[in-house]
Formats: C-alpha cells, sequence, structure tokens
C-alpha cells in the first residue's frame, strides 16, 4: 500500500502506523519512503534497530538520499527526539518538504518512560505545524499494550493499517499531554534532599558529582548530570522563587536527580523545541533533555517537579 498523501498536501501530516508483523510493516514503509525519493524529498528513517534493518535492507541502497538512525539511541530520551532528531532534520532541509518515519514507541519500552513517550507523540502536532514535513509513526500493534494503541489514536490525526488510511475519531492530543502531567511517583529508595538557594548553588553541583562518582558514572556522564542540574537549579533561582530542593537517590539501573521548585512549565513544548541560534533565553530544558536518559516533568501552577535519570555504567554492562 503505498503512503503517498497527494501532491497538495500541505503543512505538517502526522499519521500513526499499525502494524502486525515485518510484512506489514514494510508493505506501508517502504512505499512511504520510495514516494518520498521519487519526489525529492529528503527521508530520515528513525526506528529501533531490528525495524531500520528490515526496511533499509527491503529500500536498498540510495547513498545518501535517506538518513538512517536507530531510535534506542536517537530517542533514548524521547524528550529529545523532536528538537534533536526530528526538528533538526527538517532545519537541515529548510525550504524542502521532507518525510520521516519515527517509531518512538516499541515493545521494551519501560513503563517509566511511556508517559514521556505518549506526551512526545501528542506535541509533534504543535512543534511542526506549519512545516512541510511528513512524519509516519509505525506501531506494533501485536506487541503493544492495548491501552498506547488507544492514546496513539489520539496522538494522530490520521490512521493507517491494512484496512487503509483514514481520520481518527479520537483525535485528542492534548488530552494525553494532560492525561499524563500526573505527581511523579514517590521513590521507594532512600533519599538525599539539599535545600538550595543562590548561595548554596556550588552545593548542588558537589552532591550530584559525589552521588554520581559512587553509582559508577563516567567523569564525562557527570558533567552532563552536573550541567543539567545546575541549568535546573539556576533557574529556580531566576524565575521560581529564588529557592528549590535537589532530591537524588539511586535505583537499580539508574542515579536519579529531582529538582522541585515554585514555577511552572505553562507552555506544554517548554523543552521540546530547539531554540532559534539568535534567541535569549529558552535552552536550560532543551540542555536537560539533551544530556540526559530519560526527563520526566509534573508542572502545575501550584510547583513543577523534573526528574533526571542517568542510566549507571553497570546497568548497560
Amino acid at each position: 500500500m503505498s503512503a503517498q498523501t497527494g501532491p497538495t498536501a500541505g503543512g505538517l501530516i502526522h499519521e500513526g502506523l499499525f502494524y502486525t508483523d515485518a510484512a506489514s510493516l514494510l508493505e506501508t514503509t517502504v512505499p512511504f519512503v520510495q514516494d518520498g525519493l521519487a519526489a525529492g524529498e529528503p527521508v530520515l528513517v528513525a526506528t529501533p534497530g531490528a525495524q531500520l534493518a528490515l526496511i533499509r535492507a527491503a529500500v536498498g541502497p540510495t547513498g545518501d538520499a535517506v538518513r538512517y538512525a536507530d531510535m534506542t539511541e536517537a530517542g533514548r530520551n524521547p524528550g529529545r527526539i523532536i528538537p534533536w532528531v526530528l526538528q533538526a532534520f527538517t532545519d537541515k532541509h529548510a525550504g524542502r518538504r521532507v518525510r520521516i518515519i519515527g517509531e518512538p514507541i516499541w515493545a521494551g519500552r519501560t513503563d517509566q518512560e511511556y508517559p514521556a513517550c505518549a506526551q512526545h507523540e501528542a506535541s509533534i502536532n504543535w512543534a511542526l505545524a506549519g512545516r512541510e514535513v511528513t512524519v509516519l509513526c509505525p506501531y506494533d500493534a501485536g506487541r503493544l499494550d492495548p491501552g498506547m494503541l488507544a492514546e496513539a489514536r489520539c496522538t494522530h490525526p490520521v490512521l493507517v493499517d491494512r484496512a487503509g488510511r483514514r481520520r481518527s475519531a479520537g483525535y485528542a492530543p492534548a488530552d494525553v499531554v494532560a492525561r499524563h502531567n500526573k505527581a511523579l511517583p514517590v521513590p521507594a529508595e532512600e533519599v538525599a534532599a539539599l535545600r538550595y538557594d543562590l548561595e548554596t548553588l556550588p552545593r548542588v553541583r558537589r552532591v550530584v558529582a559525589d552521588h554520581a562518582t559512587g553509582a559508577g558514572l563516567d567523569a564525562d556522564r557527570i558533567a552532563d548530570l552536573q550541567i543539567a542540574v545546575t541549568e535546573l537549579a539556576t533557574n529556580s533561582v531566576a524565575h521560581a522563587g529564588g529557592t528549590g530542593t535537589l532530591q537524588v537517590w539511586l535505583t537499580g539501573t539508574h542515579l536519579v536527580c529531582e529538582i522541585h521548585d515554585d514555577g511552572w512549565l505553562a507552555d506544554p513544548l517548554a523543552g521540546r523545541l530547539a531554540p532559534a541560534l539568535d534567541g535569549i533565553g529558552g535552552r536550560g530544558l532543551v540542555i536537560v533533555h539533551a544530556l540526559c536518559d530519560l526527563v520526566l516533568v509534573h508542572t502545575t501552577a501550584a510547583g513543577t517537579t523534573v526528574r533526571l535519570h542517568m542510566l549507571r555504567e553497570e546497568a548497560t554492562a
């Protein structure tokens, strides 16, 4: 089945593809790529490694006309995907329509990661609105939880499967964002806490470094985490009442740092768009997403909690 969306289509086209096996994945994704190449459109395929290999082999040699990216690396943190994968690709080809296959939710994503993935899929509809881009998002309907498929119907205005292409009657991306903007679970592990203000900001960096060293993170990862936490803590001091709370704890897989303050991230795209090169501000949370393996956010008018996860070296061994 061809994924051609029609030569007169303009702006963002965002489609959810439900596939059940390799054949049903390829019968839509391969024509999607081929149609893009025939139209002279740059194409990006960003899926997990196994699916990436299938699509790449079926498409065949294309030189540099198609870019391939393993989503388990490029999109390990779902908050990275829009600014550093999708937006980066569209910006690189400004003035041209582009095509993207992006699979941010796959069997094997953890329950902890899923809310950020669902919010990411919803946010595409606003983040790329007005851009000349067609985004096709595959979902493994044979392996993913039915609740995830139900939310895919809410985050994609158009759905595709072997029965054809149709408008989604349940399209409601704002509802998905709101549904997953909920209080983060209380950690079961022992927590170290620090209340900070302008005078004690240097101590925040030291506390993070001490715990990261104890968790076995290498020097580069420690520096990344220090930068991320410092960005958030400095924002607390400058824009959220002058103070905040840092909590740090260790799980079996991650070192977790949490910042809570009295600020409110009223913009659902906060941290999900790369700021303009000549812009002032707006970089802090984007940097945090770039540096960390998972970022979870709960924000209301009463305050904001940002939870940063760094994968422990022993968990990757």
